[in-house]
Parts: structure tokens; C-alpha cells; sequence
């Protein structure tokens, strides 16, 4: 029977290396699955593309067809830190799901040798599927992916993840709003549309975060004015030197 050798490709900097090296010390036909969540920045599609080339292999998408703006409207509901569904929605699940229709197979997963309090994914023996974390096997920490990228050069999009995410830290707005206003102001509707539908305000961003508007509306008035976020914009490219992670995966 065929066993499938699945790459879970998110993009960020540790699936791609992880992409790139299994490539060249363990040659074989392997799958590369994605899962989109349309609200990808043009500069990750533009990274998927490229090392679409690269591996000479198409990226195969797992999705349930589901988009993170269709399932906000849906539900009428954002997430956040304590209702997380869009990682497990449009990205795990589908995921998941894909395996089980590809058994027997091997994911392999971008976990790192000092991510010790992470947890890859878990299935029962019986159920065909067997997950590596080759990058653990190496004993590759967080300068080796980055130097392993440099030497390939290979430079990851600055954000990986959805442009419209709780967890998107006050200079990435700032640069959204900059770079792309029609996407950083499809928030604002998606805002409003959810607080329209329930009768109170609702924001990505938490009202106790900073001193700084939650609402994207609020906050595009203020980056209108010239306000800048230079503590934030500082930190985050603190945070981007030394390769630290975005939050999702897959």
C-alpha cells in the first residue's frame, strides 16, 4: 500500500525550511498541503508561489471551502483568545481531515528542538497516520532555521498568518493600514457588521490592550492623523530579527 509523505506547509519560517532541507537529505515524492484561510497577505501568496517553484511541486490546499471573512459572517462572530475557532476551522480540521483520506501517511511538522512545550499532533496507532518532527530529530533550534534560510536565500513574508487576526500586534495594523487600506478597512466592516448583528461593539482588538483605540475604524483615524505606533513598530522588528514566531500554523 502507498504511504503518503505529507509536509504540513504554512509558509512561516519553520515549515519552510523544513520543506526545503527534508527535500535535500531525505529525497521523495512528498505532498505539500496548505490551508488557506483567504485573508492571506499578498506577500504570503507570493511565498507559496515561489517555493512552489522551488520544490518543483504543486501545493496541494486543504480546505473545507470555508474563508475566515465567510465564517465571520456566518457566525456573526469574531474570534479571539478564548473562542479560537478559526485556527481549528479553517486550518487544523481540514488538515485533519485530508490525512484521514490519505492513509496510511507521514505528516511531517515544523517543530523545532527548543519548542519543547509545543505538542504536535496526536493520533491513535491505528489510525494510519504517523507524525514526524524532523527538525527536533535534527536538533535544529530557532538560529539554525534562520541561518539555513539566509544561506538559502529565502526571506519570509513579514506575516504569515490572516491580515484580520486578534493577535495582530499595533504596528502590524499600522503597516496594514499603510501598505494594503482596502484590506485593513474590510476589518472595519467586518467589525461592524458583527456589532450591528449583536447589539454591542465588537473589535479584533481588545479594548485593554493599550491606550490606543480598539475599533480598526478608531484606529485608522488616528494613523489618518499621523499617530505612529514607533514603540510597537520597534518591538516587532526586535521580534523579526531573531525569528520569533507568528501564533498560527499549519
Amino acid at each position: 500500500m502507498q504511504v503518503h509523505h505529507v509536509v504540513a506547509l504554512s509558509g512561516g519560517k519553520d515549515s519552510t525550511a523544513l520543506a526545503l532541507r527534508l527535500a535535500e537529505v531525505e529525497p521523495r515524492d512528498y505532498i505539500y498541503v496548505i490551508t488557506p484561510t483567504g485573508n492571506e497577505p499578498p506577500d504570503m501568496i507570493a511565498h507559496w508561489n515561489k517555493l512552489k517553484g522551488i520544490l518543483g511541486k504543486p501545493l496541494t490546499i486543504a480546505t473545507f471551502g470555508k474563508s475566515l471573512h465567510g465564517e465571520i459572517r456566518r457566525q456573526t462572530m469574531l474570534p479571539n483568545h478564548r473562542a479560537r475557532w478559526c485556527t481549528r476551522m479553517l486550518k487544523l480540521d481540514p488538515y485533519y481531515a485530508w490525512m484521514r483520506e490519505h492513509t496510511p501517511c507521514v505528516s511531517y511538522v515544523g517543530l523545532r528542538a527548543d519548542e519543547e512545550g509545543r505538542a504536535g499532533m496526536i493520533f491513535p496507532e491505528e489510525s494510519g497516520i504517523q507524525v514526524r518532527c524532523p527538525m527536533q530529530e535534527w536538533g535544529w533550534k530557532i538560529e539554525d532555521v534562520v541561518m539555513y534560510l539566509q544561506d538559502k536565500g529565502i526571506t519570509v513574508p513579514k506575516r504569515t498568518d490572516c491580515m484580520d487576526c486578534f493577535w495582530a500586534q499595533l504596528g502590524e495594523l499600522y503597516e496594514l493600514w499603510r501598505d494594503n487600506r482596502e484590506a485593513f478597512y474590510l476589518g472595519a466592516e467586518l467589525e461592524e457588521f458583527v456589532s450591528a448583528a449583536r447589539g454591542k461593539p465588537y473589535t479584533f482588538r481588545s479594548p485593554q490592550r493599550d491606550t490606543w483605540p480598539a475599533s480598526r475604524r478608531d484606529l485608522g483615524a488616528e494613523f489618518e492623523k499621523g499617530r505612529i505606533p514607533t514603540r510597537s513598530l520597534a518591538m516587532m522588528d526586535k521580534r523579526r530579527q531573531i525569528g520569533s514566531c507568528r501564533v498560527c500554523t499549519l
